[in-house]
């Protein structure tokens, strides 16, 4: 008798899980995304996936446990679209040009991840759940961003200042725009993306001083 191969079954039961999670964590950023946080149940992620709920606790345990991953798949998306974009720079100054335009466009051409992540880091229970309202280190943002100053400072290129500080004023510049973008979509973010630059520019740029 030919021995079985579980190898093979174990990869395609894997593969599939993946393609089920994935179509799990898409219904949530739906959902999230026009509902926020507390008006998304697992019971409406499960209808709009097309599935059970008890299939939604077999790959997620719980509606936290389900909006982390999904806000973790979110990051990393982001992250590899700017920093794809940040290592195309020619040096460190453009690279920092390079991470605020890649940040707007993100936002403009995910506009629903954008909502996700508003909604979960906002929607926190009385500060008790993932992260703080208005934490820029989401995602790892404020550490890389630092570390993007850092390397310009350096080169010579830029400015002595506190990258942290530095790091906190472009991101919340960028934040500010987005924000009232998701309020207001008629917001021209073209114009908006050159006005940072300016600013940012103007905040680090060893000629600007």
């Amino acid at each position: 008798m030919t021995a079985s191969r579980p190898g093979p079954r174990r990869t395609a039961a894997t593969f599939t899980e993946q393609v089920r999670r994935r179509q799990i964590m898409d219904s949530t950023i739906e959902l999230i995304s026009v509902r926020g946080y507390t008006g998304t149940s697992l019971s409406a992620i499960a209808e709009a996936a097309g599935i059970s709920k008890a299939a939604v606790l077999y790959h997620f345990s719980s509606k936290d446990n389900l909006t982390e991953a999904t806000l973790q798949h979110v990051f990393e998306q982001y992250t590899a679209y700017v920093m794809e974009r940040v290592e195309r720079a020619a040096d460190a100054r453009e690279a920092v040009l390079a991470y605020v335009r890649a940040m707007i466009s993100y936002s403009r051409d995910n506009r629903r991840h954008i909502r996700l992540i508003t909604e979960v880091l906002l929607d926190d229970k009385g500060g008790t759940r993932l992260k703080a309202p208005g934490s820029h280190e989401a995602g790892g943002r404020l550490r890389g961003l630092a570390d993007l100053l850092a390397a310009g400072q350096e080169a010579g290129l830029l400015r002595d200042f506190d990258t942290t500080t530095i790091a906190l004023a472009i991101g919340g510049a960028i934040d500010g725009v987005v924000s009232q973008w998701l309020a207001d979509p008629e917001l021209d973010l073209d114009a908006a993306t050159e006005e940072l630059e300016s600013f940012v520019m103007l905040a680090i740029d060893r000629r600007a001083a």
